[in-house]
């Protein structure tokens, strides 16, 4: 029997749970820093939501500690570093409002179609004026969903009921998944042009900041309707307030801003916006959910047993550690980089180990390129636990392959992307005890991936690329690290990798795929 305190509220769904499993279970909120120091050394697990701060010297105090439950998604009141220093497991409850997320965005949808805030002030200051607030039918409307994830996906189910025409871009799941739903899966260009209502469902990450800025306005159909429920920011505001006033978006539905409270009173005070105050996982049926999940994830740390959103690194065998501890973060950053130079939509990968690590059980190193490829498709932390499950939940075909013969390699580990109906393959290997790309598809080469940025090209091997390339960085002051050309023969194809000290501006890149002979660009951020 373990002894579990409850530091912050949470439903008491949750609690029972938790005391149904035969555990002692001590709900004490509210308590200052220095009483839950001196009480914290006699627990084996610890629950909070986001008013208690689990920091490292608590967590000096407590020995016995197993695992700290986070009743909601966000970690940032635990120190994740000294828990996972201490061997204590991370868990939250990133699930538990995705019904309350999907129905408020309906809600929000509806309320926008017809009019409900404007109408009902209306009526309260005493008018009746009906041919004000016309509204439009959702039915035969086309919605188009961007972020196909839990919500996503709720939000789809929920449109379909209501005879819409539904289509998304999520570049993380596969077609197959899609058809399931009854959605058509586009690119997002196509997404802003087909699209009579857009509704935004994705984490917020550097990919994601103003998603939705002058580009992608440019691209909708005047008249156009907006719904944010996932997280401000990742709809330009200042930009919607414009598009708002010329009519080019006829109407917005927000939930989340960009600063909370908001500090654009403009955008608030647009007759046609309906405004609500980040309620998407506000109801009591959420909450509920939100304790259960959190307890569920508790007690499995307790039992032993893998808990499914763990949110730091799993324990490694000692008989094992020393030999598949370094490819961890060569497995990790191959699979970034893998899903940065596929092109299309995401349908399968295929893992690989070879040669001494083939040898043992692999699964952690197949799990460190899945959180690779996963790192930016949800808001969720991806880690070595829940990798897997999170790939099988967006119904991605994962291929495992061990080749204990290997290469010239002692051991390679290489991830194969299979998407768009295309393919890209990349691998590495420790050289040197130092993380180091040696292939991209046929193209071999030896990079250290020590550069955060990364410049890819492919081109025609002929005399000066290396220098135009060379000199266009040095025009926009973009300190090079290292140039590495992998080529298939002398005069044919080749790849060029070129390893960045600062973040390349964006215009890099049309300035590059624009010098004569290079065929092909890509950025990629590890």
């Amino acid at each position: 029997m373990a002894r579990i305190l409850v530091a912050d509220p949470i439903a008491q769904e949750g609690i029972n749970r938790l005391t149904n499993a035969t555990h002692d279970v001590d709900v004490n909120t509210g308590q200052s820093a220095d009483a839950l120091l001196r009480i914290i050394s006699d627990y084996d697990a610890l629950v909070v939501r986001s008013e208690t701060q689990v920091t490292a010297e608590l967590l000096e105090m407590a020995p016995r500690l197993q695992v700290i439950g986070r009743a909601g998604v966000g970690v940032d009141n635990i120190d994740i570093s000294a828990a996972t220093q201490k061997g204590i497991a991370v868990v939250n409850a990133p699930t538990g409002n995705t019904i309350a997320a999907a129905e408020h965005t309906m809600a929000l949808m509806l309320a926008m179609a017809r009019n409900i805030p404007q109408s009902d002030a209306s009526m309260r200051n005493g008018e009746w004026k009906r041919g004000n607030f016309v509204g439009f039918e959702v039915r035969n409307k086309t919605l188009g969903i961007i972020g196909l994830g839990k919500v996503g996906t709720e939000v789809a189910r929920r449109s379909k009921a209501f005879e819409m025409q539904v289509i998304a871009y999520d570049p993380y799941v596969p077609k197959e998944y899609a058809r399931t739903l009854g959605v058509d899966l586009v690119d997002l260009e196509s997404l802003l042009q087909e699209s009579d209502i857009v509704t935004i469902h994705t984490p917020l990450t550097d990919n994601t900041k103003a998603l939705i800025g002058k580009k992608q306005f440019d691209l909708m159909k005047r008249g156009v309707r907006i719904i944010n429920v996932a997280r401000g920011g990742l709809v330009d505001e200042s930009l919607l307030i414009k598009e708002l006033k010329d009519g080019n978006v006829a109407g917005a539905a927000l939930d989340v801003f960009s600063s909370e409270p908001p500090t654009e009173i403009a955008l608030i005070s647009e007759p046609n916006v309906v405004v609500t105050p980040h309620l998407g996982a506000s109801t009591a049926e959420a909450q509920v959910e939100v304790a259960l999940e959190v307890a569920d994830q508790v007690l499995a740390i307790l039992e032993n047993k893998p808990a499914l959103h763990t949110v730091n690194a799993p324990y490694i065998p000692q008989e094992v550690h020393e030999v598949l501890a370094p490819y961890i973060p060569v497995a990790t950053v191959i699979g970034k980089i893998s899903m940065q130079l596929a092109q299309g939509q995401l349908e399968s990968v295929t893992l690989t180990v070879s040669g001494e690590i083939a040898k043992y059980d692999a699964s952690i190193l197949n799990s460190a390129a899945l959180m690779g490829i996963l790192m930016n498709s949800t808001e969720e932390r991806i880690n070595l636990v829940n990798a897997p499950a999170l790939a099988n939940q967006k119904g991605l075909k994962v291929v495992e392959k061990k080749n204990v013969i290997g290469n010239h390699f002692t051991s390679l580990i290489s991830v194969e992307v299979h998407s768009g109906g295309t393919s890209i393959n990349v691998a590495g290997t420790i050289l040197r005890d130092e993380p180091h790309l040696v292939a991209v598809d046929n193209y071999n080469m030896d990079v250290v991936l020590s550069s955060p940025h990364m410049l890819f090209t492919t081109h025609v091997d002929q005399p000066g690329m290396i220098g135009r390339v060379g000199t266009i960085m040095g025009e926009h002051d973009v300190n090079i690290s290292f140039m590495e050309v992998g080529r298939v023969a002398p005069r044919q194809e080749a790849m060029m990798v070129v390893g960045l000290d600062d973040e390349p501006p964006l215009k890099l890149k049309e300035l590059i795929a624009n010098a004569p002979g290079v065929t092909s660009v890509k950025f990629v951020k590890v």
